[in-house]
């Protein structure tokens, strides 16, 4: 077979690669990537820094582009064959990477250079390799017996495509669900954007009338706008129902078994839980650390979130006589609420955020601050009409990076907003290879009649994950593996974290924010009223992001073999954060990708712990002007630039000249008055 993933390619061959290109070019390249694993492991020669750790970090790279290029695809543009595809992989990719955990010959070398480390003299970089090299063997069982290895390889492969079921499931959940209007006083008070939207997604299914959907493009404007109450709770329920069913899309069973195979994995490693495991390669250290900063963090939110719902409760009542105020009722009166108190809402921002400008924007900051030009390309290969393919030089014209951007909704794209790379940095044989760099979203579609307009919480998406495509494109660094976001989780969110107070700022707005028709500036009233609203209901905000951390870390933190009920085991965990009444046919852990599919188990803290960063970092740049060049260049050489080279805290102070404090949070968050 003439199989364009098994060729030589820099840029992804996306419009030459079919499905049944994958499974070939993955077995393939499993056996080239063992076969580059056994030489390390068997070379005759006195294991060295050279040969054992740096030709272990270089091997593999065909596997590797592979690999993303395929699971990219799966989030992004999947189908009933993909992800088929990716159940037969994931098992062999678990696999192959125990084959090299495991690999006995291999570790002893690993092992045998780790011990004379002292007197080797190693770069920072290479010194952090080889601990991090060492660490990731010995924290996967190569200390473990042969019967124990032999139970660690089937737990992984057992996680893997449990890990794939719970995000099918969600992911079918989601397209399952319609809600057809075909009455249009159903959709009093939605915006015309929103009726326009909905008018054509039926009519793009050859339907009548209105169809409202999961997708946040389509769920969040009815929530926020739709009047008629029972609409909203229908997809409320349905929303927070998604894998709670008892039928073949159910995750309960899954979420059991995959948290009953952590710890079980964890014990076996010699670790007390998943989140010990976890939490010894993160800046947090311990799970009573993050259990301490979670609660200290509940100590000063819940006052203000309990005066915020009774606030907002008592105005429904007034308003519309609601006597208990539901999920459901939440975003619709914050909202009017809003509006009411800042006379601001989405509907008047949107036509200053079209996408286009947008992206132009945070362009022009990306060039302001660290000198990054982008230009749009059309003969870079796609996998979809959508995405948009830029070329990113600095002002030398050396080109620093190529940039995919996805921005729309469609049947086989998850939900959410991520960044993702096609093709890491790295500097081999003495050229510096640069990253291919992707950023996907869904944000609302242009309609025949107006362009793509984005909510403020969208515009600050979007600098969010410019923010992580940052952290991937200026990367500059030896080893792939230490390389962009190669960092520590708990750190990984400091550069898209920070990106977002831009978004808040009189002379970053004066760069895009522009009226779509008229091409007149946003009137600096309403970006003093956006600044004024940023604390809106920030205690009931910093709740629920408390709340998921808290869930997390009960699903990770404990022994979960006993746990036979998965709704009544998550009531629990919300206990200390509810302030909303319990809706019994609904479940959060069931559709919660985030830490049942992604990389965030024993890892939602680190959200928050990042606003701590980022809140510390971005205080530093308000008090020397938001685009000063000489600390723009302190965050692109010490965090930007180093990935996972050092330790976070050390490259954090090396940029902030101290260790970041907790109050900047606080007083951005309006939980504690600011002093001075």
């Amino acid at each position: 077979m003439d199989n364009p993933l098994l060729k030589s390619f820099d840029k992804a061959p996306f419009e030459q690669i079919k499905n049944e290109h994958f499974k070939p070019a993955f077995l393939e390249a499993i056996e080239n990537a063992r076969k580059e694993i056994d030489a390390i492991a068997e070379n005759t020669e006195e294991p060295t820094f050279e040969n054992t750790l740096e030709a272990l970090d270089f091997s593999g790279k065909q596997l590797d582009r592979i690999s993303s290029i395929f699971f990219n695809l799966n989030s992004a543009e999947t189908n009933d064959e993909i992800q088929k595809i990716a159940q037969e992989v994931s098992p062999l990719l678990s696999e192959f990477s125990n084959d090299i955990t495991l690999n006995e010959s291999l570790f002893q070398r690993i092992k045998s250079v780790y011990e004379q480390k002292d007197d080797l003299d190693l770069t920072v970089e290479q010194q952090t390799l080889l601990k991090k090299r060492y660490k990731s063997f010995s924290r996967n069982g190569a200390n473990l017996n042969d019967t124990d290895k032999k139970r660690l390889r089937e737990i992984d492969a057992e996680l893997s495509k449990l890990k794939l079921k719970f995000g099918e499931n969600v992911l079918a959940e989601t397209n399952k669900f319609e809600l057809l209007l075909t009455d249009e006083k159903d959709l009093k008070g939605l915006p015309d954007g929103a009726k326009e939207a909905a008018s054509q997604l039926a009519k793009s299914k050859d339907k009548e009338g209105w169809l409202i959907t999961l997708d946040y493009p389509s769920y969040i404007p009815f929530m926020k706008y739709a009047e008629n109450r029972a609409l909203r709770k229908e997809l409320s329920l349905a929303f927070g129902s998604k894998g709670f069913h008892k039928d073949e899309l159910d995750n309960q069973e899954n979420v059991l078994k995959i948290a009953s195979l952590r710890f079980e994995r964890a014990n076996l490693l010699g670790y007390k839980t998943h989140a010990d495991f976890v939490l010894e390669e993160r800046m947090a250290e311990t799970p009573d650390k993050v259990q301490q900063f979670l609660t200290e963090l509940l100590e000063k939110a819940k006052p203000a979130a309990e005066r915020e719902f009774a606030e907002l409760q008592a105005f429904a009542k007034e308003l519309d006589g609601i006597a208990q105020l539901e999920k459901w009722d939440s975003a619709y009166y914050s909202e009017k609420l809003k509006q009411k108190l800042f006379n601001l809402d989405d509907e008047k921002l949107k036509p200053y955020f079209k996408l286009e400008n947008v992206i132009d924007g945070v362009f022009k900051v990306a060039e302001k601050l660290f000198d990054l030009n982008f230009k749009e390309v059309f003969d870079i290969e796609k996998y979809h009409d959508d995405v948009k393919t830029y070329e990113v030089y600095d002002n030398s014209k050396n080109l620093i990076s190529i940039f995919y951007a996805d921005f729309h909704p469609r049947p086989g794209k998850r939900g959410g907003a991520w960044m993702t790379s096609y093709k890491s940095q790295y500097t081999f044989q003495g050229k510096n290879s640069r990253p291919h760099i992707s950023n996907v979203c869904n944000f609302t579609k242009p309609t025949s009649t107006k362009p793509s307009l984005l909510t403020f919480n969208e515009v600050t998406t979007l600098f969010h994950e410019f923010g992580h495509g940052l952290h991937g494109m200026l990367a500059n660094t030896t080893y792939p593996s230490l390389s962009g976001t190669s960092v520590y989780w708990d750190f990984v969110e400091l550069p898209s974290q920070v990106m977002e107070n831009w978004c808040y700022e009189k002379e970053a707005l004066e760069l895009f924010a522009f009226h779509y028709e008229t091409g007149e500036l946003i009137p600096m009233e309403l970006v003093q009223k956006i600044k004024e609203s940023a604390t809106f209901q920030e205690g009931m905000a910093t709740l629920r992001q408390l709340s998921f951390g808290f869930l997390d870390m009960a699903w990770h933190g404990t022994d979960p073999s006993n746990i036979k009920d998965v709704k009544k085991y998550e009531s629990k965990a919300f206990e200390g954060t509810n302030i909303f009444p319990e809706t019994p046919e609904t479940c959060m852990s069931v559709a919660f990708s985030h830490i049942f599919q992604g990389g965030y188990s024993s890892g939602y803290y680190s959200y928050k712990w990042a606003e701590v960063l980022d809140a510390d970092a971005f205080t530093y740049f308000k008090e020397n002007g938001i685009f000063n060049k000489e600390i723009a260049t302190k965050f692109k050489e010490n965090v930007l630039s180093k990935g996972g080279t050092e330790n976070p805290m050390t490259l954090y102070k090396r940029f902030r000249g101290a260790a970041p404090k907790i109050e900047p949070l606080l007083e951005r968050a309006g939980l504690i008055k600011k002093t001075g």
